[in-house]
C-alpha cells in the first residue's frame, strides 16, 4: 500500500497534482484499507494526535520561515523606509504564495498556522495604515484621542475588523487554516467592545447618564466585564456547535473549534473569577470571604465538567491558572505558614499534579464523571469517551 510520504513525494515530482493525492486517499479510506485521514466536505481530514505539529520536518520548515520572514522584514524596511503599507502588502503576498507549497500542497501544520498569522499581521497593518491616511490620523494616536473622531469611529471599526474578518475568510476557503477561527473571533470581539464603548461615550455626553467620580471608576469597570462575558458565551456556543458538528474530531471544523475554544476561555473565565473573588479591577487586590471562596470552587468545579462533557482542554488552562493564582493559594496558605513552605510552591505542585492528572487520566476522568451525570440522549451528541 502507497503510504501518504510517497503520495506527497509523487506531488512535489509532478506525477500527480494535490486533488489527486486526496482523491486517492479518500478512496483508500472509503474502501476501510488505509486508516488515513478522509475528506469531508472538500477539507482535508486532520484526524491524528498531533493537531498544531506535522513533525519534525513541519519544525524545521517552521525556523525557515521564521528567519525568511525576519529577513524579508529587515530588508524591506530598508529598501521602503516610510512605506508601510507596501511593506505589509508585501508581506502578506509573500505569506500566501509560501503557503501555496507549504499549505495547500504539503499541509504542514505548524507551518501553514505560522503563515496564517503572518498574513493576518500583515493585513493588520494594511488596514490601519489605510484607516490612519484615509482619516488623517496623526502619528502616534492614543485611545483617549479617538474619542474626538466620534463621527469616524464606526467607519474606522468597521474597515479594521470587516476587512480582517473577510481577508480571513478568503485565505481560510483556499488555504483551510484553522487559526483563521481564531483571528475572525478576536476581530469580532474587538468590534463588539468598540461598539459598547461608543454606546456609553454618547451616553456620557447626551447626558443620559452621569460621568462617575473616580471612586465609581472601578464600578464601572466591573460593569463593563458583560461585554467579554458575553462574546465568550457566543463564540463558545460557536465552538460547540461546530465540535458537535464532528464528533470524531476527523475534520478542520474541529480544529477551528478548538482555536475558538482557546479564545472563549479567559473571555468567560477573568469576568467570571472577578465576580466570584471580588477582585479589585484597579488594583488587583482580593479578599475574597467565605462565601466568595464556596463560589469559587463551584465556578471552578462548572468548568472542569463542560471541559470533560465536550472533551476540550483548552477550556481548562485559564481555569487552572486563576484557580492556582488565588483559590488554591488562600486554601493551602495556612498550611504554609506552619510548615515553612512558600505557598507558592505549594501552588505550583497542585497545578502540576492536576495537570499532569488530567493529561495522562482524561478519557478515564471523562468516563468517571460524566457517563453517570448525563443521559444517553446527551452523550450520543458529544464527543465519543474513548475509554
Amino acid at each position: 500500500m502507497i503510504d501518504k510520504a510517497t503520495l506527497d513525494r509523487a506531488v512535489s515530482a509532478g506525477i500527480l497534482d494535490a486533488a489527486q493525492r486526496e482523491a486517492l486517499i479518500a478512496l483508500a479510506s472509503a474502501n476501510g484499507s488505509n486508516p488515513s485521514p478522509r475528506i469531508e466536505n472538500g477539507s482535508l481530514s486532520v484526524d491524528d494526535q498531533m493537531r498544531l505539529v506535522g513533525g519534525g520536518n513541519d519544525i524545521f520548515v517552521t525556523v525557515g520561515i521564521v528567519l525568511l520572514f525576519s529577513g524579508a522584514l529587515f530588508a524591506l524596511r530598508a529598501v521602503l523606509p516610510g512605506d508601510s503599507m507596501m511593506l505589509a502588502a508585501l508581506l502578506a503576498a509573500a505569506s500566501w504564495a509560501v503557503a501555496e507549497i507549504v499549505t495547500r500542497q504539503k499541509r504542514m501544520r505548524l507551518s501553514s498556522t505560522l503563515l496564517a498569522l503572518v498574513f493576518s499581521a500583515s493585513v493588520v497593518a494594511i488596514l490601519s495604515d489605510f484607516i490612519s491616511k484615509q482619516f488623517g490620523l496623526p502619528d502616534g494616536i492614543n485611545f483617549l484621542s479617538l474619542l474626538a473622531l466620534r463621527d469616524d469611529a464606526v467607519p474606522m471599526g468597521l474597515m479594521m475588523s470587516g476587512g480582517l474578518i473577510a481577508s480571513a475568510a478568503l485565505y481560510f476557503v483556499r488555504f483551510k487554516v484553522p487559526v483563521l477561527a481564531a483571528v475572525v473571533a478576536i476581530a469580532a470581539t474587538g468590534l463588539a467592545f468598540l461598539a459598547a464603548v461608543l454606546v456609553y461615550y454618547d451616553q456620557l455626553t447626551s447626558g443620559a447618564i452621569a460621568a462617575p467620580a473616580s471612586r465609581q471608576l472601578a464600578e464601572v469597570l466591573s460593569n463593563a466585564l458583560v461585554v467579554p462575558l458575553v462574546c465568550g458565551l457566543i463564540i463558545f456556543a460557536a465552538a460547540v456547535l461546530l465540535d458537535l458538528r464532528d464528533r470524531e474530531r476527523q475534520t478542520v471544523w474541529s480544529d477551528c473549534a478548538f482555536w475558538l475554544h482557546v479564545v472563549s476561555a479567559p473571555l468567560l473565565v477573568h469576568p467570571l473569577f472577578i465576580l466570584a473573588t471580588g477582585q479589585q479591577v484597579l488594583d488587583g487586590s482580593i479578599e475574597p470571604a467565605t462565601g466568595a471562596g464556596i463560589l469559587l470552587g463551584l465556578m471552578m468545579a462548572l468548568f472542569v465538567l463542560v471541559a470533560l462533557a465536550i472533551d476540550r482542554r483548552s477550556l481548562l488552562a485559564p481555569t487552572l491558572a486563576y484557580f492556582g493564582s488565588i483559590g488554591i493559594y488562600y486554601l493551602i496558605s495556612g498550611a504554609a505558614n506552619t510548615t515553612g513552605i512558600p505557598p507558592f510552591a505549594l501552588v505550583l505542585l497542585s497545578i502540576g499534579a492536576l495537570v499532569i492528572l488530567f493529561g495522562a487520566g482524561w478519557q478515564r476522568i471523562r468516563g468517571l464523571i460524566i457517563r453517570p451525570l448525563l443521559p444517553t440522549s446527551i452523550l450520543d451528541r458529544l464527543p465519543p469517551i474513548k475509554a
